[in-house]
This record gives C-alpha cells, sequence and structure tokens, in this order.
C-alpha cells in the first residue's frame, strides 16, 4: 500500500519516508521529551509528592502515559497506514539481523560495561552540574542510589523501584530504542558518520527530565549508537538499553531488599 495525498496520508508519507529533512528529524526527536518533561514537572512529580512517593514514581508513570502513544502509537499508526494491517515493515530498519549471535553478544556486553563505567565516572561532573544550574527540577538528586529514594519508607521505595525496574528498565527502553534507532536514525543516513552523533546528541537532549546527564549521556551512549549504525543491527542498542538500565536499577533493588547502607 503506497501512501499518497494530503493531510493525515501526506504527513504519515513524509514521515516514513527513507530521508527526513533535518528540521523534521530534530521535532521528531525533541517533541516526545518536551511533552513528557511538561507531563512530569506539572503532573507526575506534584501528585507524587502529595502523596508520599518519589518523584521517580511519577516520571516513570508520566512516561507510561505519554511516551508509549506518542512513540510506539506512531509507529503503529504508520505501520497500518503504509501495509494495510498491523505490522512494522518500511517504518523500522536495522531488523534484518546481520550480527551472528555470538559476535552479537561479545558486543552487546562489551558496550554496556561501557555504558557503566563512563557513566561511573562522569557522575561527579553530573552531580556539579545538577547542583549549580539544575536543583531546581524536582528529582530530588541525581546522587546514584541515594538521592531520590531517601526518607522514604522501606515499602515505598521497594514498590517504586520494582516498578522502575520493569518499565524504565525493560518496555520504555524497548519502546525508544525502536523509535529512535529503528526508525529515527536510519533516516539521517544521508549525513553519513554525522548521523549516529546526531541522533544520539538529540536523544540525550530529548531527556529534557535530565538534562544534566546530556555530556553524561552522549559519552556513554554514542559508541552503542555507532556501533548499530555501523552494524546496521537494532539488537544491540535495544539490548545494550534495557540491559544496562535493568542491571543498574536491579542493583539498587537489591541493595534495598537486603538492607545494604542502611
Amino acid at each position: 500500500m503506497t501512501l499518497t495525498g494530503t493531510g493525515a496520508g501526506g504527513i504519515a508519507d513524509r514521515l516514513v519516508a527513507k530521508r527526513h529533512a533535518l528540521p523534521l528529524s530534530i521535532a521528531l526527536h525533541l517533541a516526545p521529551g518536551a511533552i513528557i518533561t511538561a507531563g512530569y514537572v506539572l503532573v507526575g512529580a506534584p501528585l507524587m509528592t502529595q502523596l508520599n512517593w518519589p518523584p521517580l514514581l511519577g516520571l516513570v508513570l508520566a512516561m507510561c502515559v505519554l511516551l508509549v502513544p506518542m512513540e510506539l502509537g506512531l509507529l503503529l499508526y504508520l505501520g497500518r497506514r503504509r501495509n494495510g494491517r498491523a505490522s512494522l515493515r518500511g517504518v523500522l530498519d536495522y531488523v534484518d539481523r546481520p550480527t551472528r549471535p555470538g559476535p552479537l553478544a561479545g558486543i552487546v556486553a562489551g558496550l554496556i560495561v561501557v555504558v557503566i563505567v563512563v557513566s561511573f565516572v562522569l557522575s561527579p561532573l553530573n552531580n556539579m552540574i545538577y547542583k549549580y544550574l539544575f536543583s531546581w527540577i524536582p528529582f530530588e538528586s541525581t546522587g546514584g542510589a541515594g538521592g531520590f529514594i531517601a526518607g522514604y519508607p522501606r515499602a515505598t521505595v521497594v514498590i517504586t523501584l520494582a516498578v522502575s525496574v520493569v518499565l524504565s528498565g525493560i518496555v520504555l527502553p524497548a519502546i525508544e530504542e525502536l523509535y529512535f534507532r529503528g526508525f529515527l536514525l536510519p533516516r539521517l543516513a544521508h549525513l553519513g558518520r554525522w548521523a549516529p552523533v546526531l541522533n544520539t546528541a538529540l536523544f540525550s537532549l530529548y531527556h529534557f527530565w535530565t538534562p544534566w546527564l546530556f555530556l553524561s549521556r552522549l559519552g556513554f551512549f554514542l559508541p552503542t549508537v555507532w556501533a548499530t549504525w555501523r552494524k546496521k543491527d537494532l539488537r544491540i542498542s535495544l539490548w545494550v538499553h534495557c540491559g544496562a538500565n535493568t542491571l543498574t536499577q536491579s542493583v539498587v533493588l537489591i541493595a534495598v531488599l537486603f538492607g545494604v547502607g542502611s
């Protein structure tokens, strides 16, 4: 089924084209983040504060309510318009699985290590940027396992972290990878080697709710996006993103469950 015409069809045609104009690509990268941030700051964080729950949970819920329809919903809509049925064929790229399982596992494991090590090394920089520029944002702290859960009942913390492991550890990152690396990155191919750089920079900026992590996120995730672009294999960024998020958040949850540091 070929998309033709104007209106919704014309817009869909532009979106599934093999190449996105730079202004369109920037808008598609950043608009969801701006809307999620507005939902978090205006509704999610105040609501959780009123209920005496960590604002972190407000962020996760805001992402569920807003990210899922904006990113996954858009992909499903485009897939149905293009194919006449529920399919993402022609909407997502990098899905042909060109990397063999053995090398793929090695690449993913190595990149997860890179993500964790670089994020740890740059943590003092994140804290400094947060302290001097962004402490007005209701996230309470960027300080690792402590700040955003300190001062709440243990049961509240465990529930918050368990929900976060499932949603922001697996579900939401998987959707982000389909959208940012499976849909947006291939449509920047005309930029050559600048495509993964721009995609990573815009993805880092998209997280308006944690702007102090921009430099850190750019540093630790660019190798993953570069490898995904180079290998044309979406599984790389999908597994690294979900794996790193799940691992780091699970460590915090386990530490709380076993009373480490309490």
